[in-house]
């Protein structure tokens, strides 16, 4: 005896696939569209907004290419050994992370930190390249005041991208990077896996094929419990980077933002700049 399939379930079933189908556009379209939005987390800041710190700093305005204009701090330590050029994360702005970087300074070292385009009270439309060139304009900034061996660039998280893209085409000290990941693609997949993540990325970020040019001794610190940046993607990013240059060191049950709350990672930076 055969066993016809009622017309109304096929219905139900066709309807159903067609809704899937539908969602899934709908969704790959919105990743194609507002992937800037999922990427930064700019905090603006009106002009005339004042940076209360701890220490001495001088603000400054950047022309940059593509009609950029970046604003940037340094923040003055009283008896520098030298200067950090600091990239910060997605999210914020130099509000915020002028006060993060004050634990830096207070190891007797200058900091320069930019706010990049849309941030703060930077200006300009972003882009993968906008983004390059204002953190080379904002090194050759720095390097009026530090000659390159005294200048160390740390990347926290998206500001690897900007770290790494640095040490690739200038000579600094140190590289540091906190968090980073292995390219933009590699943490996509990972969140959007059933999407064409690489036909629908605007930005690359390629920190995986930067790094390998860096000349300078590199420091990776990364958290096994970092679900922004996975522990996996840091973890790969090493393993492109030249072996004899780099040391990657690996904090227990660390998260994405909480890394300063580690022995390990103090012990790291006090190494580094001691």
């Amino acid at each position: 005896m055969s066993y016809t399939r009622p017309k109304n379930l096929k219905q139900k079933l066709k309807k159903f696939a067609l809704i899937l189908l539908g969602l899934y556009i709908m969704v790959g379209t919105a990743l194609y569209v507002l992937q800037e939005k999922f990427l930064f987390l700019p905090e603006t800041l009106p002009l005339d907004y004042t940076y209360e710190l701890a220490y001495e700093y001088d603000e400054y305005f950047l022309d940059t290419p593509n009609n950029g204009v970046i604003n940037t701090l340094h923040i003055k330590a009283n008896n520098p050994k030298g200067a950090i050029l600091y990239f910060h994360g997605n999210a914020g702005s130099l509000q915020r992370w002028s006060k993060i970087v004050e634990y830096l300074v207070a190891m007797d070292y200058d900091v320069y930190v930019m706010d990049y385009r849309t941030y703060g009270k930077s200006k300009g439309v972003l882009s993968e390249e906008a983004l390059y060139n204002d953190a080379k304009v904002c090194y050759e900034h720095l390097e009026q005041f530090w000659n390159e061996e005294h200048i160390i660039v740390y990347g926290r998280s998206l500001g690897s991208a900007m770290a790494t893209k640095m040490a690739s085409i200038k000579n600094p000290k140190k590289l540091i990077l906190e968090s980073p990941f292995y390219n933009i693609e590699d943490v996509a997949k990972k969140r959007f896996p059933i999407f064409p993540i690489k036909n629908l990325l605007k930005y690359r970020l390629q920190n995986n094929q930067h790094i390998k040019h860096a000349k300078c001794p590199i420091s990776i610190i990364h958290g096994t419990n970092d679900f922004v940046v996975p522990f996996s993607s840091g973890e790969k990013l090493h393993k492109e980077s030249p072996k004899d240059k780099t040391t990657f060191t690996v904090i227990e049950n660390g998260g994405h933002n909480n890394l300063n709350e580690f022995d390990e990672y103090h012990k790291l930076i006090k190494e580094i700049l001691q």
